[in-house]
């Protein structure tokens, strides 16, 4: 049996570009629309657009899946994906829909968010936020590391609030969290065969095979480190906290500018887990010119940081689940880079990571087996950071 087209690229881009231009006509009638450069991206299509001398992002997503999984056929064909996307569209549970409504809920109480500036018939636009990111910093002033994370977290107390929590609870976007995202993509066969096909168009054979290899290894590690729920009432979490997500428009020493928020319902680690791991991963990727100890030992700082005031136990518990939500973030955003087809455009930081990716998988094996072996926490964290470093400075 055939198996069905992949939906092409370029048709898939031009039906959001399309849906983008129509949309922006309506949500600016009279005024000039126009289309700017597509933003390289692996989750959503993303286009600048200039309206009456402003400019805002536009987003739109397919059917609430990643770019890559849509061009890799999760969705059927490009028939199937235009038709399917008709509906899914004008849902109000979309999952820009939802963004959108999260925005605004943190605008109201008070966190800097990209605003929102309009939102129709599944098409996202924000305003347009310029000026260094978190990591842009973290690079540039590695010994502020631990200030820097420290801060963002801080600036992100109103998330608690009632009217942030009602969105939570009413339209939150738990399908992007890192142990269901994980869980989800390496189930049964099907994960096996989606680990073996890894890197069929960004690596050469031989770095494929040994990325797969290892890869299918650390994925079993992780499936048996099964996380235990946390003590005490699951809190608000961004969700989507990474550097790259954090904006500081007015200078480090001034609050940021949070975009692409996931707001859902979760244990306390996470949003500092998350963090921790995309730093870990730019450090890996992109190490900073004499600046790897210093980020190192400022991400350990900041993580020592957000568990004072726990007892002995719960920090050892935290800290395991800390390490095992690092572990799992960074497979999954691996192999969502190494599924991507040649013709997908991948951000900057992204085509650092897949050339990184014999280092990354030397970490991820060693630091995976710290803790199936039952290394105890805070020794297993040190003996990570130390991976990190040495292959960081190779």
């Amino acid at each position: 049996m055939p198996h069905a087209a992949l939906p092409e690229p370029g048709a898939v881009f031009e039906l959001a570009a399309d849906r983008i231009r129509r949309v922006a006509a309506e949500q600016w009638p009279g005024e000039p629309v126009t289309l700017g450069a597509h933003v390289p991206s692996v989750t959503g299509y993303v286009r600048r657009v200039h309206h009456g001398g402003r400019e805002v992002f536009a987003k739109d997503s397919v059917l609430g899946h990643s770019l890559v999984s849509v061009l890799r056929g999760v969705a059927g064909d490009g028939d199937q994906v235009r038709a399917a996307q008709a509906a899914y569209a004008i849902s109000p549970t979309s999952l820009l829909a939802r963004e959108a409504a999260q925005l605004r809920a943190l605008d109201t109480a008070g966190i800097r968010v990209a605003r929102c500036a309009g939102y129709r018939h599944g098409v996202l636009f924000t305003e347009a936020v310029t000026g260094p990111s978190l990591l842009d910093l973290i690079t540039k002033d590695p010994a502020r590391t631990a200030d820097l994370m420290t801060g963002t977290v801080r600036s992100l107390e109103g998330l608690q609030s009632p009217a942030v929590a009602a969105v939570a609870d009413g339209a939150p976007i738990a399908e992007h969290g890192i142990d269901t995202t994980f869980r989800r993509k390496f189930n049964g066969i099907s994960g096996r065969a989606y680990v073996d096909r890894l890197g069929a168009d960004q690596l050469d054979e031989r770095t494929r095979r040994g990325t797969a290899a290892v890869l299918g290894v650390v994925v079993s590690r992780l499936l048996k480190l099964r996380l235990t729920p946390a003590p005490g009432p699951r809190q608000v979490v961004y969700g989507d906290l990474k550097p790259e997500h954090v904006i500081y428009p007015d200078g480090p020493d001034e609050q940021p500018v949070f975009i692409d928020p996931g707001l859902s319902r979760g244990g306390a680690h996470q949003d500092a887990a998350k963090l921790s791991s995309r730093a870990l991963l730019a450090v890996l990727a992109a190490p900073p010119a004499d600046g790897v100890v210093s980020v190192v030992e400022g991400i350990d700082a900041f993580t020592q940081g957000q568990a004072r005031g726990i007892s002995r136990t719960e920090r050892a518990m935290w800290l395991r689940r800390l390490m095992v939500t690092w572990l799992m973030d960074s497979v999954n955003i691996l192999s969502t880079y190494l599924a991507a087809p040649a013709a997908l455009p991948l951000p900057e930081h992204a085509r650092a990571v897949v050339d990184s990716t014999p280092a990354l998988c030397t970490v991820l094996d060693s630091v995976s087996a710290t803790l199936t072996a039952g290394t105890e926490p805070e020794a297993a964290w040190r003996l990570a950071l130390a991976s990190v470093t040495r292959a960081a400075t190779r």
